[in-house]
């Protein structure tokens, strides 16, 4: 279950900078995505061994000329309903004011643990001021300094009470976690329901169906593994509900919980913007990646119209061509069994570990071939290579002058380590030290 803080107030409280102490200020936080749609932030955070969620909402105001106001408001009450405990947001600088009241009646109406936070207590009067806020009756007030951060660690530690588990920080017991990832009407749900054969979610022609990111064990293969279908990702400016904008926050967190992404392209529409911007996230979160692309029963084809793809995708992708492809049709289920089997080859890619004999047999020789260019005349040598035991492949190289390496060495490195060990779809991390 995941732990979710809603973090709540009328408009220039202070909510942004306390999420971003949230989010920021532990090194368990994983990343913050900002903006989702009008102002809005979402991060992944850890207090005391228990994860959770935390959102950043809009101000609060009623009756304002805003054409946003409304939308702001539907998603604050929206995110309210979803969290497991709202953080309802004051400032001591003003003290108690006729919003904060209106907004008070409001959050009393929900039945979810609610803890007033008064901010900007920086000072002993402030914090004095702070007690004005008991009139909300909304049970114990805590004063905090957003800014510099004093008092929110008592409040974390009132907060994690009420979470009724440790949260779910993205691992389910060494069992992979394949997401199914892409725009909107690309063919997640249908997919997924054709290989569990049955109706487990909701499909329909209706661009956006899926809401909320769901997960199901799956046997395949002998293989256990959780597959999440999640909500299609459409660019910031196309998100128009307040569901909508959480259903984009789940998939982006299922994403940051996954160990393989499938990201889904429609064949008659290509990769797009949006498709490079999930495989650019998959990357950046060191993620196995993969291309399905569906509906290709759907293509005119002759002999050359797979090659001819395969090319203009590559194309796409710039040097991230590692990331292997799939053609597919999940209504005539055209691959999607071989397309699992690709995901599952892809997890195991990123759990290799290359023994560090077999390692320097094959990139010593490969750098004996092609030595380091020479810079300001220093000569690099690279004398010794070892995979660190991390959780994605990581290859240290030991070298006497580390920092004349440059880049386009750096990929030829990479790209001899691919030939010689299989990681397709797995982004590789090179570094280099000083032997």
């Amino acid at each position: 279950m995941a732990n979710i803080i809603a973090i709540v107030g009328r408009p220039n409280v202070g909510k942004s900078t306390f999420f971003n102490r949230l989010v920021e200020s532990r090194q368990a936080i994983m990343d913050n995505e900002s903006g989702v749609t009008r102002d809005r932030h979402y991060g992944y955070g850890e207090w005391v061994g228990k994860h959770f969620t935390a959102i950043d909402t809009g101000g609060y105001v009623t009756g304002s000329e805003d054409v946003f106001e409304g939308a702001i408001r539907g998603q604050v009450e929206e995110a309210m309903e979803e969290a497991s405990v709202i953080l309802f947001m004051t400032d001591c600088g003003d003290g108690l004011i006729g919003l904060d009241k209106d907004f008070a009646r409001i959050v009393r109406g929900l039945k979810k643990p609610v803890l007033v936070v008064a901010n900007k207590a920086d000072n002993t009067d402030r914090l004095y001021q702070a007690n004005e806020f008991y009139e909300l009756g909304l049970g114990e007030v805590f004063p905090i300094s957003s800014a510099s951060g004093s008092g929110t660690g008592e409040l974390l530690d009132e907060v994690v009470k009420h979470f009724p588990d440790e949260g779910d920080d993205g691992r389910d017991d060494g069992i992979p976690r394949i997401a199914i990832l892409g725009r909107p009407n690309a063919g997640k749900s249908s997919f997924l329901n054709a290989l569990l054969g049955k109706e487990r979610t909701i499909v329909t022609d209706v661009a956006g169906t899926t809401r909320d990111s769901i997960n199901t064990h799956y046997t395949l293969f002998g293989q256990d593994f959780i597959l999440t279908d999640t909500a299609g990702l459409r660019k910031k400016s196309k998100i128009r509900e307040d569901i909508e904008f959480y259903s984009v926050m789940r998939a982006l967190q299922a994403l940051q919980d996954s160990d393989v992404c499938i990201v889904m392209v429609d064949a008659e529409r290509g990769l797009e913007a949006q498709d490079m911007n999930i495989i650019g996230l998959a990357h950046k979160y060191k993620k196995g990646v993969m291309i399905m692309i569906n509906k290709w029963d759907l293509i005119e084809k002759d002999s050359n119209t797979m090659k001819k793809f395969t090319a203009e995708l590559d194309d796409r992708l710039g040097q991230l061509t590692w990331i292997p492809k799939i053609f597919t049709s999940v209504t005539e289920k055209q691959r999607i069994f071989q397309a699992i089997e690709l995901a599952v080859t892809v997890n195991d890619n990123r759990n290799r570990k290359i023994p560090t004999s077999q390692l320097n047999d094959a990139m010593l020789a490969e750098i004996e071939r092609y030595p380091p260019p020479a810079l300001k005349g220093k000569y690099v040598k690279i004398k010794y290579v070892t995979q660190l035991p991390t959780k994605t492949p990581t290859f240290a190289f030991f070298c006497n002058l580390p920092q004349y390496l440059k880049e386009p060495y750096e990929r030829f490195l990479e790209n001899r380590l691919r030939e010689h060990f299989d990681f397709e779809g797995v982004p590789v991390k090179l570094v280099f030290r000083k032997k």
